[in-house]
């Protein structure tokens, strides 16, 4: 497959830079695969668009203050890191730009405490991230909500206080994301209670988003492209009811890609898991797979030649996606992470 087959043009106006006054207050677009028809209803109608008896799964990893301001030692000039992944105490994989004139053993300062190192380079790492020693402190005490390049903030204070409140889903328990689980920012709880009152199953599972889910489809073909690997894990009693819900045939509802990406991990599996789940997954699902578990999901929408929206596209097929997205430029919703949202059935 083409990546171009995957294009499509996104009116910059159209991405949402601050979250609706209510979490709960975004439009909802609801695509049905069986008849192809689409709806434009609210978020609010959730619970009367599920059924009975469905298990709705949620990705409960928590955002981190994972983005840094700091400065090369002793020259000042400014340096962002993005901490990826803790790889052991006080080290960290992280992203740091400008990097052109970094190197092993160059000093880190805060850039608000010109003078006093917090950072050893320690050596270049894997597809462009670079080894980080703490010197002085933890770095993730410095640092600020994580909010994607599109969301603009301004330079110097960067992101709002209240992004670090509404760039989090209210059920965030496990810290680890360096970006949202952004189907989730819609929810409250007194819609999950809304949805429980409603039959609706609320299973949790987790999986840390990586700086990966950014990466654009460059290359010609689609099948080339290589996701970056992201934790993921299941505590016992969740496996359990995956499980049952599997086996008993209810409808899995994935709450955002990161759900879709574990579930189809897992595959038909599941229904044999006992017990604690935890391992990487760097599944790529695109136009062509075949879903073992996924029978329903929520998503907000997503970028031209992104892997979400290959994903989107491989759930509802592109003609089906094409017509919703234009649908939805042409009736002015809201795109990306502090956008509306769009329901698969």
């Amino acid at each position: 497959m083409k990546s171009t087959e995957l294009d499509y043009e996104l009116p910059r106006e159209l991405i949402a830079q601050e979250p609706t006054a209510e979490r709960t207050g975004s439009r909802l677009l609801v695509v049905r695969r069986g008849s192809g028809s689409i709806e434009h209803r609210d978020f609010a109608d959730l619970p009367v668009l599920l059924s009975p008896g469905d298990a709705l799964v949620l990705n409960e990893t928590s955002v981190v203050p994972a983005r840094v301001r700091l400065a090369r030692h002793p020259t000042g000039g400014a340096v962002e890191a993005l901490l990826v992944r803790r790889l052991a105490a006080g080290v960290w994989e992280a992203l740091l730009s400008p990097s052109r004139r970094l190197r092993p053993g160059s000093l880190l300062s805060h850039a608000r405490e010109a003078g006093r190192p917090r950072a050893e380079i320690v050596s270049r790492g894997e597809d462009g991230k670079w080894i980080v020693r703490e010197m002085d402190g933890g770095l993730m005490e410095l640092g600020e909500t994580p909010l994607p390049p599109y969301i603009r903030r301004d330079a110097k204070s960067g992101p709002k206080v209240s992004d670090r409140e509404r760039y989090q889903t209210v059920y965030a328990r496990v810290p680890g994301s360096v970006a949202a689980p952004t189907a989730g920012l819609h929810f409250t709880d007194l819609m999950l209670a809304s949805l429980a009152r409603a039959g609706i199953e609320i299973v949790r599972i987790v999986l840390h988003v990586g700086p990966g889910t950014f990466r654009p489809i460059t290359g010609e073909n689609v099948e080339d492209h290589r996701m970056a690997s992201e934790c993921y894990e299941i505590a016992p009693g969740e496996t359990a009811r995956l499980a049952a819900a599997v086996r008993s045939g209810r409808r899995l509802v994935a709450v955002g890609t990161t759900c879709v990406r574990v579930l189809e991990t897992l595959g038909p599996g599941v229904t044999g898991l006992e017990g604690e789940v935890g391992w990487e997954t760097a599944i790529f699902i695109h136009p062509g797979h075949r879903f073992a578990l996924v029978g329903a999901m929520l998503t907000n929408f997503h970028m031209p030649r992104s892997t979400p929206y290959a994903l989107v596209c491989a759930l509802a097929g592109i003609t089906l996606v094409r017509r919703a997205y234009a649908g939805a430029i042409e009736r002015r919703y809201r795109f990306l992470s502090y956008g509306d949202a769009m329901l698969i059935l």
